[in-house]
């Protein structure tokens, strides 16, 4: 079986042009064949893992967008991506192709992440800005888990708040709470090797020990004590043990 990882959800989506071979998934860890995606991907944002090949050395060139900056840079809402890939193809056309001709043409890594960052600003500049109500919203999520306090202050219904928000995000307010609560556990299990995970889970506001353990396996596919055996290079990229079954 080829080698494998969990690449856990981060609240946000991503763009990578791949410049060697083309992205390769897998439905699950058992899946057999997997499916090739193509060498332009959108990763919309997620509110589970998926998983990838890493089986040979690739290069790629990516960007992860900020909540909010999907439509302005993509032309689509955040919430017509959520929970898949997607080709580029399919959102730029040829576009897409040019770019990644243009990218494999730079002489280092460092000229391919500035034409990059160029590439994507010349789309931003050609955008409306993100709603008022979705960017007030983001800051104070970044204080607070209480999603109608938030709506409350933004002066719009629920129902209307949520519709911005999932739009423009692509996920729910709640569920991006929860990723965020969710990474916020993810550093402290980077930086804290020795803590326990019932101050772990106190710490990133979760109401007890197994609230954090059906959200940890949730998000990442395998448990918390599992996840601090295999000792992730990056806390994102999750290696799969060749007999794993989550």
């Amino acid at each position: 079986m080829a080698e494998r990882e969990y690449m856990l959800p981060t609240g946000a989506m991503h763009l990578v042009f791949c410049l060697d071979a083309p992205l390769h998934l897998y439905d699950d860890p058992q899946d057999p064949t997997g499916h090739i995606l193509g060498h332009s991907v959108i990763g919309g944002a997620r509110s589970t893992f998926y998983v990838k090949d890493v089986s040979r050395p690739t290069r790629s060139v990516g960007a992860q967008f900020r909540p909010g900056a999907a439509e302005l840079l993509l032309g689509v809402p955040a919430d017509a991506l959520m929970e898949r890939h997607t080709r580029l193809e399919d959102l730029w056309g040829r576009g897409a192709g040019e770019y990644r001709e243009r990218l494999l043409e730079a002489r280092s890594p460092e000229a391919a992440v500035d034409l990059m960052e160029s590439l994507l600003t010349a789309r931003l500049a050609q955008r409306r800005m993100l709603h008022p109500c979705v960017a007030g919203a983001l800051e104070l999520f970044g204080d607070t888990a209480d999603v109608r306090a938030v709506v409350d202050a933004s002066g719009y219904s629920h129902r209307r708040f949520i519709a911005l928000f999932r739009e423009a995000v692509g996920l729910t307010p709640k569920v991006f709470c929860r990723i965020q609560r969710f990474q916020r556990a993810l550093a402290w299990v980077a930086s804290e090797h020795n803590a326990s995970w019932a101050d772990l889970a106190l710490r990133a506001g979760y109401a007890d020990q197994a609230h954090f353990n059906r959200d940890f396996r949730e998000f990442a596919g395998v448990s918390p004590g599992i996840y601090r055996e295999l000792a992730p290079v990056s806390r994102q990229h999750v290696p799969i043990p060749r007999t794993s079954s989550r």
